[in-house]
């Protein structure tokens, strides 16, 4: 069983609701590390205290805040428990909103809830509540020396959690989203665009999403590991189009003749992706 992050109660009205956060997910992918090019040693990064000149072990440790250069508040464990707020073992509900009011890209990282054995009544009371009000929950919750605004939401019939950026966080660049006011389009290209769009429409499949870069990475590791030598990966050539409904056309044309190739290439591709698995592990 994966090991929890966080461990405490979702307060819902006076209902209480013990639960365990588990990480949704975490991207995995191939890491180089640096090496010494004479010897090809791993160059490491030790706790080096100048002062001392010597090394220090992480129990010598302590957290202190920058306050002028070279100047810091040091902070105890003892008071960081002092002032952490009641949200560290307890995440109250402050409303529910619509899930379509809500922007994705106020959502960070992804925790998975799990209610504690023996409790798990009003944690599927909760679930089946924001699935038919169509809603999602937002609390508030202290981990990792941080307090968090987090959305709840119901997926796959349980309780999914989210970080929230706060309206701050959320960068704007001028000119997003004028240029539609500027530009003149014409019912054709309109029209060609949204057949594009349907043509290459289809059900998400995230298992058919993946990396190319790290299955060619594992690629070379595995023939450098064999003394072998690679294949260049060729870049792909596209004939110029100056015309933008010549362009619309042709993509068009091409996405229909890639639709009815698409299955054996599904196939192609899943074989290939299981022996990189193989290669990995």
């Amino acid at each position: 069983m994966a090991t929890s992050v966080w461990r405490g109660s979702l307060s819902f009205g006076l209902l209480t609701i013990p639960i365990r956060l588990y990480p949704a997910a975490r991207s995995q992918h191939l890491q180089l590390h640096q090496l010494h090019s004479t010897c090809h040693t791993r160059l490491k990064q030790p706790l080096y205290c100048p002062t001392h000149r010597r090394i220090v072990d992480r129990s010598e440790a302590v957290r202190g805040y920058e306050y002028e250069k070279g100047q810091y508040v040091v902070v105890e464990p003892d008071e960081l428990k002092k002032i952490t707020p009641a949200t560290a073992r307890t995440a109250e509900i402050l409303g529910f909103v619509k899930e379509s009011q809500v922007d994705p890209i106020y959502f960070d990282s992804s925790y998975l809830a799990l209610p504690e054995k023996e409790n798990e009544k009003p944690y599927v009371l909760l679930v089946k509540a924001l699935e038919d009000s169509q809603r999602l929950a937002i609390a508030k919750l202290t981990m990792h020396l941080r307090e968090y605004t987090i959305f709840v939401r119901p997926r796959n019939h349980g309780l999914t959690v989210h970080t929230m950026y706060f309206r701050n966080e959320v960068r704007e660049v001028q000119g997003y989203g004028e240029t539609d006011h500027k530009v003149k389009l014409k019912s054709q290209e309109i029209k060609l665009a949204e057949q594009l769009v349907e043509t290459l429409s289809e059900d998400f499949r995230p298992e058919e999403y993946h990396d190319t870069f790290q299955e060619n990475l594992k690629a070379l590791i595995e023939a450098k590991l064999k003394g072998e030598t690679i294949v260049e990966e060729r870049p792909v050539k596209r004939a110029p189009v100056i015309d933008m409904m010549e362009a619309l056309k042709r993509s068009v044309q091409q996405s229909e003749m890639q639709r009815h190739m698409k299955r054996p290439m599904r196939v192609a591709t899943s074989a290939k992706r299981e022996r990189n698995r193989r290669i990995a592990s």
